[in-house]
C-alpha cells in the first residue's frame, strides 16, 4: 500500500552534482493527508528538496516545506487556517544501515528500501513534525480563573457535622 503522498525517486538518479526535486500535493492527496493527521483540512502542501550524495552511500536531503492547513484551536475549539513553513535536513539511508546515534545535532534519518526514496512520504512526515501539537487560533486566550485555593478534601464533612 502506498502512502497518501507517494513520490518515488530512484537513488541512482542523484548524480555527483545532486538533484533538485519538488513535491506538490494534489487536492485528493491533501484530503488523505488531513485524514491521516486528524486535521480538519490540508489546503495545500509543497516541498522542495535538494539531494546530495554523502560518503558511505547516504544522501543528504535539504528541504523547504510550505503548507496551508486547518487546525482546531485548543482554547476555543474553533477551526482556523494557518501556514506551516519548515526548513529541514534528512539523512536518507538504506534500510539496515541506520545509525544508533541519539545526538540531536545530527539530522534525522529517513530510511528507504530497494534503491528508491519516497520524497512524498518524507514531506508528509515533516509536515506532521512541524504541526503545533497545541494549536491556538490568533487572539484566542484562556479564560481567567480565580486564584482560589482548592478546598480541603474533607471540607464537605464539616458542613454535615454542623447539621447534626
Amino acid at each position: 500500500m502506498n502512502p497518501e503522498l507517494h513520490r518515488p525517486v530512484v537513488v541512482d538518479r542523484v548524480g555527483g552534482s545532486g538533484l533538485d526535486y519538488a513535491v506538490e500535493a494534489t487536492a485528493d492527496e491533501c484530503t488523505a493527508l488531513a485524514q491521516r493527521m486528524h486535521l480538519p483540512a490540508v489546503l495545500s502542501l509543497s516541498c522542495r528538496f535538494r539531494l546530495q550524495r554523502q560518503p558511505g552511500g547516504a544522501l543528504m536531503a535539504r528541504g523547504h516545506l510550505l503548507a496551508c492547513v486547518v487546525q482546531t484551536c485548543v482554547v476555543s475549539l474553533d477551526d482556523f487556517t494557518t501556514t506551516v513553513e519548515e526548513r529541514f535536513e534528512l539523512l536518507c539511508v538504506a534500510a539496515g544501515s541506520e545509525s544508533d546515534d541519539p545526538d540531536p545535532k545530527v539530522p534525522d534519518e529517513f530510511v528507504y528500501e530497494g534503491g528508491v526514496i519516497d520524497l512524498g512520504e518524507a514531506a508528509a512526515e515533516q509536515l506532521a513534525l512541524a504541526l503545533d501539537p497545541y494549536p491556538r487560533a490568533p487572539g484566542a486566550v484562556l479564560p481567567d480563573i480565580a486564584d482560589e485555593p482548592d478546598p480541603h478534601p474533607l471540607a464537605g464533612l464539616e458542613a454535615l457535622r454542623r447539621r447534626h
